[in-house]
């Protein structure tokens, strides 16, 4: 059986104000294409279907014409939840979808009920992990600790329950939307950590044929049966140096996997350049970004004038200008935000009780600041439900 392997459409989604629906657009219809000309025999899309819970009426539109162009091509589609989308309102009329070959799988209480699909070998299951936010779901799986790889696991824990009482030789495929150990990161995905813990380990998706994972924006391979595709476009400039493509992997009759990248339509390069701003205006090498969205990050020691009206006279298409004269980490002209890069929402909290009470915060006062950033996220995780 070939499949089709993508994730984190994002639609709806800007690029630094740039309207890229009819980049998504573009998109779909490469994907359709590839679908039709590679003879492929069912899709997974694994999670983040939209880029917010109530996304707008163009990005809506744009859904609909993706699920009935699939439609039309008679070839099976598989869909999951993930943490940007509100799982309800993907999930309205899933029962109705079904008959037309698109599964949308955004109930936690259905992991372990499988979209079956058969090729000439037999039957392939199809295992659904909508994005399991542990506060949430931590009940229906019977969990006493609300983190990611408890829930998780105890999802996996039904789908190789099911499998097991499957005819033997019976092959599988899981959609999961959560961020694996050893996959890396971008700016553009949203923090899910949960207790200080963000990833599960790739052993939680032993059992199955191929884990098709949604989530983190970079393509990606952590084993050869569990795989991020990445977003199909550039959602930040940490995404600069990606190639955004998509997997069409071959599960043989035997189970196993071979898998190769098919490439998504640019619509426009991305550059990260960084200098002083005589030198990004002067310098030749760079003449090859002067079509690209352009993040320029200045060095200057003194902020120069008029820096984005020069820039966009070399770099039309410049949209991100950031400050960042060369000076030690702990000189205090150092920007706020410099100071804070990297450093997790925790990090922070427990840097600024050091900094008003002069001394860092004991293990009992590190928990409770941890349990409260965590209440707040997991509330935030409520009210875009219940939108």
């Amino acid at each position: 059986m070939r499949l089709l392997h993508t994730s984190d459409w994002h639609l709806g989604r800007a690029f630094h104000r740039v309207n890229l629906l009819g980049a998504q657009a573009e998109f779909i219809g490469h994907l359709v294409t590839t679908v039709r000309e590679r003879e492929v025999d069912a899709v997974v899309v694994s999670g983040d279907v939209y880029d917010r819970a109530v996304p707008p009426l163009a990005a809506v539109e744009l859904f609909d014409t993706a699920l009935h162009r699939l439609a039309d091509l008679g070839v099976p589609t598989v869909m999951i939840s993930g943490n940007h989308d509100s799982a309800r309102r993907l999930g309205v009329g899933a029962g109705l979808i079904d008959r037309a070959g698109i599964h949308l799988r955004t109930e936690p209480s259905a992991a372990g009920t499988p979209v079956i699909l058969q090729d000439a070998h037999g039957e392939v299951a199809f295992y659904g992990l909508p994005y399991l936010e542990p506060a949430l779901v931590k009940d229906e799986f019977g969990v006493d600790k609300a983190g990611h790889e408890a829930v998780l696991g105890a999802a996996m824990d039904r789908v190789r329950a099911d499998l097991a009482g499957r005819a033997p030789g019976t092959r599988s495929v899981v959609l999961a939307h959560a961020f694996v150990t050893g996959g890396q990161a971008s700016d553009s995905e949203r923090d899910i950590t949960v207790g200080g813990v963000a990833a599960v380990p790739a052993a939680v998706f032993d059992g199955v044929d191929y884990a098709a994972l949604g989530h983190l924006h970079g393509c990606q391979t952590l084993t050869e049966r569990v795989r991020y595709s990445g977003s199909p476009l550039a959602y930040s400039f940490s995404e600069a140096g990606h190639r955004k493509s998509m997997w069409l992997v071959d599960l043989d009759a035997d189970g196993s996997v071979t898998a190769e990248r098919v490439d998504c339509p640019v619509p426009r390069p991305l550059a990260r350049l960084r200098g002083t701003l005589e030198d990004l205006l002067a310098d030749p090498a760079l003449s090859g970004h002067e079509d690209a969205w352009v993040e320029a990050t200045l060095t200057d020691p003194v902020r120069p004038a008029d820096p984005m009206a020069r820039l966009t006279e070399r770099f039309p298409h410049t949209l991100s200008l950031v400050f960042a004269p060369d000076r030690a980490p702990d000189d205090p002209r150092v920007s706020y935000a410099r100071r804070l890069a990297g450093r997790s929402d925790q990090q922070i909290a427990q840097d600024f009780v050091a900094h008003v009470r002069g001394a860092g915060p004991d293990e009992h006062e590190a928990a409770v600041l941890r349990e409260t950033i965590d209440a707040v996220r997991a509330d935030y995780a409520v009210r875009e439900v219940a939108r």
